[in-house]
Formats: C-alpha cells, structure tokens, sequence
C-alpha cells in the first residue's frame, strides 16, 4: 500500500508521536484480543513447566501422568498460545491499516497496555503456581489420583486402600527406578491417558505380570522387603463359617515355614537360599508351568522339570521367566476376594452379625447372582436380604432391624468391593497365587507332576515344606488355648455377636 499524508491522503505516513510505521512491533501485539490470549496462554504453560519440572528430578517416585503434562500437555497449550498471537498479530495489521485514515495509534499507549498485562498474567500465574499447581503436582503422586480420579483403576484403588501396603504410593512399585523406568513411565503414562480419553483402554485391565509391564521386584519389593532377613515361621489363623442356621465358626492353624537366606523354608528353597528358580508359562497369567528348573547358584547344579504329559523340547522352547516375589505374591496390595472368603472376613471382624441365622448362606447366594451393573446390585442385593428375613423370621426381623440392614449394607460393600460390571471385573478376574486354596498358586509347579528326565526327582508335594497344620477347621482349637491367644479369639467373636 503506497504511502499516505497526514490528513489520510496517498504520500506520507498517519500522523502522531506514537506511530512509526518502520517499528509497528508494540502496536502488533496489543491490538487484538486473540494476541493477548496466545500471550496468556504461552506464559501460563511455560510457568507451568518451571513449577512442575524441577520435580522430574526427584529420581524413583514419578508419576507418568506428570509426565504427561509436563511433557504433552504443556507444549500444545503453548504452540496454541503461539499460533493465536501470530493470527491475533495478522488480524491486528489488517485492523490498524484499515483505522489509519480515521486515528492515530499510540505506540506509547500499546507498550502500556503490554506491561501492564505480562505483570498481571505473571502475578496470576505465580499465585496460581505456588498454590495450586503445587498442590497439583502431589496430588498426581498420589493414590487418590491414580484410582479414584481415573474410574478405569477403580478396582485397583480400592484394593490398595483395602490392604497392607495402602500407605505406599503407587510409583513406589509401579515405576522403575533410574533413567530406564523414569522414559518408561512417561511412554506409558501417555499412552494410558489416550487410551482414557479415547475410551480405548481394556476391559479388565490386565495385571502388570500379565500385561509384561512389571517392574522386577529386586528393584520394588526387596527394597523394603530385605531377602536376606531370617523370617522363620509365622503363625496363621484362618477363621472360617459355615453356611448354616448357627454361621458355626471354626478355625484352621498353620505354621507357616517361611524362612530365609540361614532358615530352611518357602522363601530359601525359592531363591534367598542361594538358588535361582526358572519357569516356563502357556499363559498369560501364568497359571500353566509346564517346565522347571531350579540352579543352585552356589555348587553350580542344576535340575530340570517338566510336567507329565508335555514335551520336554517344546516346553523348553517357552518364554522362561527367572522366578521373583511377586511370581507367588502377585497380589500383595490390589487383592480380590472370593464371596466364601470376603464373607468368613467380614463376620471374623463383626461387620456382619453373626447371630443373624443363616446370614452366611443369604450372604453367598445374594453376591453370587448376576447383575448388570453396580446400581443394579445396589438395589437388588440389599431388597433380598430384607425379603429372606421378613418372610422366614417375621420376629427377627421386627426385632432386630438394625442388624438386617447393617448386614445388607456389609454384603453390598463387599460386592461393591470385588466386582465391577462396566470394567468386566467379577469373581475370579484377578487370580491370587499366594497358597492353593481360591486358585492354584502353589500346585502350578508342586503338583507332584513335574519330574525330571530321569524320573528321580520330583518337584514336591510335600505339605510340611512349606507349613505345618496344627488344627484344621476346629471349633475351639487347644493349640490356640496353649499359646494364649483362644481368650483373644474368644473377645473378637463376642465382639463380632454384638
């Protein structure tokens, strides 16, 4: 466009102290409120960042979702900041040249306005920053963020805080530690925010041991779990109701030989005994070991196993697996539980009244029936305990009210707690192979079938290696008398009858 005069006519530029029509830089910036909103944004992203990046150096507990923001978030929000100040700046020239016959632009005026908003954009965001985006940042550290914020690892949170290990953060386990696991949890974090938002993620969710992304437990479990440490053996009780008119208790006592690296026992025969165990699975879950082999790390020798009926080559030829912790303990903090042992858990500890006739049997056929959805079990599973009781124990059920629905809403909570149909989660999903009892766990290799080549050795089936019974299910057993702990068993069922 050719020059104009002062009074808008071709020849000489607009007139005013603040226009310089070679530096109309200023004036490009201030003129269109999409400039001022890509400015916005690019400060807020990169103050952002600063905020939340010296964090990433913290090493071992990181969060992949703050990577996700760190690291994709934050750069789209400032390349949009960036690209709308650019077409805000296009948009503005097109505007000033067509308000030149009409005013005079003030450069003055436009570097105020320019100043004057980066101080209050920063101010907003250092208050923004220090309060909230802090907060923010530990908030994703923690196991509130992990599960209850995302409904897709619902199931997993409840079982975290339902657990031994629900003061421990989910990146303590969940991440390796190192530059290794750091690239890694930011690769999956992404990939499990898209699959979130594009409600593309699977239904269960796979384990970590199945879905290979397992951090080895040399590098989370022994970590605080020390191998070496003499454990010995551990005393357990295992409480357990029969599903008659009484709920008659009973309890079974185990001596469970655990040992360690000086002590004969579960965990030195598996690995802290200077032995190194390998295995081969058909599954996923591991549940099918077909092959075995078991290297004594210290004198060199090493025996092979393979279970009847498979072929010893082929066998040989499956993915192998070094045996570690989790192998056993596969679900030490996001555990499940069957209806028949959630049941005998919650009557032990009085969340459901035991002197409620045949609370253990209504209990079992109302979780063990079919609903379509969590709403769905909420409405049902408590309607058909109110109708058990109000046809069969009219009395009762006037007189002891309170109970019935405290049992109602104990029955419902540990639905609620194992099964969610829109995640395709239900009894059984998640397999634990932490004894034999609910599913496998040991018999996968202690089956008596897994023989070596020659038939002179077996894998074995021996009870009294790993635990010795000193009652099974008795009503009042003397072993528990004879250690002083049947007056403690005796409190807990008084308590549990109130």
């Amino acid at each position: 466009m050719g020059n104009r005069k002062s009074d808008g006519t071709p020849g000489s530029a607009p007139a005013g102290p603040g226009w310089d029509r070679n530096r109309p830089g200023i004036v490009l910036l201030t003129s269109h409120w999409l400039t001022w909103l890509g400015f916005a944004l690019g400060i807020t992203a990169i103050s952002t960042w600063l905020f939340v990046a010296p964090a990433e150096v913290a090493g071992h507990t990181e969060n992949p979702y703050k990577g996700a923001v760190l690291y994709l978030i934050l750069p789209f929000v400032l390349i949009a900041g960036i690209a709308l100040a650019i077409l805000g700046m296009l948009l503005a020239r097109r505007r000033i040249v067509q308000r030149m016959q009409a005013a005079v632009v003030d450069r003055r005026t436009a570097l105020h306005r320019l100043i004057v908003f980066a101080v209050i954009t920063i101010a907003v965001n250092l208050l923004i920053g220090t309060q909230l985006t802090y907060r923010a940042v530990v908030y994703m550290d923690t196991p509130q963020f992990c599960g209850a914020t995302c409904h897709v690892m619902r199931p997993e949170y409840l079982g975290h805080r339902d657990s031994n290990h629900a003061s421990v953060a989910c990146a303590e386990c969940h991440i390796a530690p190192g530059a290794g696991g750091w690239v890694e949890a930011k690769m999956n974090g992404t990939r499990q925010l898209w699959q979130t938002l594009t409600n593309t993620y699977a239904r269960p969710v796979p384990p970590a041991l199945e879905s290979g992304r397992l951090v080895p437990s040399k590098q989370t479990c022994e970590r605080c779990h020390w191998a070496e440490k003499i454990v010995g053996t551990r005393l357990l009780v295992i409480p357990s109701y029969a599903a008659d008119e009484q709920n008659t208790d009973s309890y079974t006592v185990l001596m469970m030989l655990v040992g360690g690296s000086r002590m004969t026992g579960i965990h030195n025969a598996h690995f802290a005994g200077g032995f190194e165990v390998r295995y081969a699975a058909t599954d996923a879950a591991r549940q099918t070991i077909p092959w075995v082999e078991r290297r004594n790390l210290t004198t060199g020798e090493t025996k092979t196993y393979v279970a009847g009926g498979s072929a010893p080559a082929q066998a040989a030829r499956l993915p192998q697996q070094t045996m570690q912790c989790v192998d056993c303990h596969d679900r030490p903090t996001h555990a499940f539980w069957l209806p028949d042992r959630a049941l005998n858990r919650a009557l032990a500890i009085g969340d459901l009244p035991v002197t409620l006739p045949f609370i253990k049997q209504q209990g079992l056929e109302t979780l063990q029936a079919t609903y379509t959805s969590s709403a769905d079990a909420a409405q049902k599973i408590p309607a058909a305990i109110e109708q058990y009781y109000r046809q069969h124990y009219p009395q009762l059920y006037t007189q002891r009210a309170a109970d019935i629905v405290k049992a109602e809403q104990a029955i419902l909570a540990i639905y609620n707690r194992n099964v969610f149909p829109d995640l395709r989660v239900s009894w059984g999903t998640y397999t634990n192979s932490l004894g034999h009892i609910d599913f496998p766990g040991c018999f996968r290799c202690h089956d008596g079938l897994h023989t070596t080549a020659d038939g002179k050795d077996t894998v074995t089936q021996d009870c009294g290696a790993c635990h010795q019974i000193l009652a099974m299910q008795e009503s009042s057993p003397d072993i528990l008398k004879t250690l002083g702990l049947w007056d403690r068993i005796e409190a807990l069922r008084g308590h549990a009858k109130q």
